[in-house]
């Protein structure tokens, strides 16, 4: 993030980006000389845990330049009273159309394609058109909210799966997670997209695996904890779902010697699913400036995080 970014969003935002006196580090000494004067600190959760926040006794917030705070939990080295805000809503357009992506990749069969091409196999699949599908969406939040408008721009069939049951304007049903086990085999596209809180870490495992119809695919775009890994790769292995696509991992950079690089029919890709370099720090900015809109009035900040919840 750049003065000249900075500069552009807060002329765009109006008023409440006047007046700010903005510093910018790449290192810890460099936080530490400007932290006895810092109210509002923006930054990644990775540096965010790299700082002494003691040393910044006006902190008032932090803005997370990402959805996902888990690198933050259990959160206790957030001083009490500082208001910690994430990105959500940022990722929604890029993290959509890398979801349908994958929907269509996966549909077209083209993880086997993959795997067929590096045993230098002709072994030719037929597939139908992507419409009537059905996909169970788990979190419809920034992510999985894009994902779904994405995919009813196809005609699949959302199903969202959120903590409450509340309607979603992009799903066809939504159901709780408690529901989980009794949509996973009528499930075409399983896309992870929830965050990551103890709560969701290893939610899907092999017994859930296990409920996928074979033709199904799985998708993660979420955190690589939400699935256990090691049986995803037992069930590309014994062919029980038909492939992945997956975009975050247990361990990232993901190790030369860990055996997901040779799962069968699994596209990888390196975390970059919601990355949008064009316009990614200029959205964050907007909606830093957007929080503090709503403190200067009275209201709750948009993004806030509750750190009960983790997200």
């Amino acid at each position: 993030m750049t003065g000249a970014e900075f500069a552009a969003a807060a002329a765009k935002a109006g008023p409440i980006g006047a007046g700010h006196l903005v510093t910018f580090g790449t290192s810890i000494a460099e936080y530490e000389q400007a932290a006895p004067a810092i109210e509002a600190l923006i930054a990644t959760p990775g540096t965010v845990r790299r700082l002494d926040l003691a040393r910044a006794p006006r902190l008032r917030l932090i803005q997370s330049t990402a959805a996902g705070v888990d690198a933050l939990a259990p959160f206790d080295m957030i001083p009490d009273g500082v208001m910690l805000l994430n990105n959500r809503g940022v990722h929604a357009d890029r993290a959509g159309e890398f979801a349908i992506m994958a929907m269509l990749m996966l549909a077209a069969h083209m993880p086997e394609f993959a795997t067929d091409q590096r045993a230098h196999r002709w072994n030719r699949r037929s597939s139908g058109i992507i419409a009537g599908l059905r996909a169970t969406i788990v979190g419809v939040g920034g992510l999985g909210g894009g994902a779904a408008r994405r995919a009813r721009q196809f005609d699949i069939r959302v199903t969202g799966i959120r903590n409450a049951a509340a309607a979603h304007p992009d799903c066809d049903r939504t159901l709780t997670v408690a529901d989980l086990d009794k949509v996973l085999p009528e499930t075409d596209f399983l896309l992870l997209a929830c965050p990551l809180t103890e709560a969701t870490r290893n939610l899907i495992d092999a017994r859930r695996l296990a409920l996928l119809p074979a033709r199904a695919g799985v998708i993660n775009i979420g955190r690589g904890e939400l699935l256990v890994q090691a049986a995803l790769i037992a069930a590309l292995r014994n062919g029980t779902i038909a492939g992945a696509v997956l975009d975050v991992f247990t361990e990232e950079p993901v190790p030369a010697e860990d055996p997901i690089w040779d799962a069968p029919n699994l596209i990888m890709t390196p975390h970059i699913s919601s990355d949008d370099p064009e316009r990614y720090n200029e959205a964050t900015l907007a909606m830093f400036f957007e929080n503090l809109r709503a403190l200067a009035e009275g209201r709750t900040p948009r993004t806030l995080v509750d750190l009960a919840k983790g997200y």
